[in-house]
């Protein structure tokens, strides 16, 4: 039985972890089927955004400790760094509805999305030390994220924090009433998908690549990726469209 939903509809793919009643618990099986949910949205061309979020109270709780410590039977399946590293190479948006529960390697999933968005009810933390063990996502991705000695705190002292506090941290987006979560979701999708998807690609490739660069090479690369992006039908259809007065058609050409 699949533990990751996933499907696409109307250039939306869907993603939802699907263990509820483990409050979507990361196991080998959930990994292996992210991880192909999210090749499979890298590289399919009618899929120009990405929502994930997960079934029932939780968006997930991170690493299912049942795990921890049994040996695998077949060790060739996705790790959780395999799954950090696709995402963070994947140039289409990505907008995460954080329903609940956003926990340790559930949070680390959740930073790797562009856009999130939370529940009144979410809660957030790297609880991993409480349980001997380090964190992954904690230091090489809520590090960068927040100031640093909030980010240690949390990672010290393994506490919870609500959606508020997140957001006060700029953690996320947005909070919003619970019941409103996925149409709120679902009008940021819209506004996005109105706008050329190659010009989006480019804008968050220049972005990611250029936190790591000086200046002047943020600047180069902002400039290939321009011409680039300038070269497309979609391009040129934006700039007819806004000649004739008119809203462009996009392709993604």
């Amino acid at each position: 039985m699949s533990v990751v939903e996933y499907s696409v509809k109307d250039r939306i793919a869907s993603i939802v972890l699907n263990r509820p009643d483990k409050l979507n618990a990361i196991n080998a099986q959930m990994r292996d089927e992210l991880f192909r949910a999210f090749h499979d949205f890298e590289g399919n061309p009618d899929a120009w955004l990405a929502v994930i979020t997960g079934a029932g109270g939780a968006f997930s709780v991170g690493h299912d400790l049942q795990e921890m410590g049994v040996p695998a039977g077949d060790s060739s399946g996705a790790s959780i760094e395999d799954l950090y590293v696709l995402q963070s190479r994947i140039w289409k948006p990505v907008l995460a509805a954080i329903n609940g529960y956003c926990l340790a390697q559930g949070g680390g999933i959740a930073l790797a999305s562009d856009i999130r968005i939370a529940s009144e009810s979410a809660r957030f933390g790297w609880p991993q030390a409480r349980r001997g063990i380090s964190s992954i996502s904690g230091p090489a991705m809520l590090a960068s994220r927040i100031p640093l000695n909030h980010a240690l705190e949390f990672l010290f002292t393994g506490d919870l924090i609500d959606a508020q506090a997140a957001y006060r941290l700029n953690l996320v987006n947005k909070v919003v009433p619970h019941d409103r979560l996925m149409a709120v979701v679902d009008e940021y999708a819209q506004k996005i998908l109105q706008n050329a998807p190659l010009a989006i690609r480019g804008i968050k490739e220049a972005a990611v690549k250029g936190q790591a660069l000086p200046l002047a090479q943020r600047v180069a690369l902002g400039s290939e990726v321009f011409r680039r992006v300038q070269d497309t039908a979609d391009a040129r259809e934006g700039l007819q469209a806004f000649r004739e007065k008119r809203p462009p058609v996009f392709k993604g050409q």
